[in-house]
């Protein structure tokens, strides 16, 4: 039998030193592109569906009016409840989806904001379960990764002193 640590190429040889020189190209990409990207990226849907929530500033749009007080339901251990306090829940839903992408994007309380997102992902969730694989798990990834990692070295918080690097 071969013993495969001492029959491995050399690093710099044969496909296994080309994979190793592409890995560490990938490696030395700097962590503020990621995390910016992993902002923008979780940004951009929730700011777009709290743009449908108002018709002027703090006027809640009749489409969410009907939707959290007629046709979202929570679903939970098989059945469906009605929002408690829809239209409490739609206007705080939309200053949610306008507030806290703007900080993802500004880096500003990235890792609150990012937490506070987890949380809305989990109601959103409850209330279509059946978007979890395109939409509910994906979100909730990128969230979790800005709240342990934070914003990084782009991101506002680290001129305020936040989101000091992990690790």
């Amino acid at each position: 039998m071969t013993d495969l640590s001492t029959s491995a190429a050399p690093a710099g040889n044969g496909l296994f030193g080309v994979v190793r020189r592409c890995e560490a190209l990938i490696a030395s990409i700097p962590e503020a592109l990621p995390l910016l990207a992993l902002r923008i990226a979780l940004a951009v849907p929730f700011y777009k569906s709290g743009l449908t929530k108002w018709d002027g500033f703090l006027t809640l749009s009749n489409g969410a009016r009907y939707l959290f007080t007629e046709e979202f339901r929570l679903h939970i251990f098989g059945a469906q409840y009605a929002y408690p306090a829809p239209i409490l829940m739609a206007t705080l839903s939309g200053i949610a989806e306008i507030v806290l992408p703007i900080l993802l994007v500004l880096g500003l309380f990235t890792r609150f904001a990012a937490v506070a997102l987890i949380g809305m992902i989990a109601i959103i969730q409850l209330t279509v379960p059946e978007g979890w694989a395109n939409f509910h798990l994906p979100w909730a990834g990128m969230a979790l990764a800005l709240a342990v990692y934070g914003g990084g070295p782009l991101a506002l918080d680290r001129l305020i002193g936040l989101g000091a690097r992990k690790g």
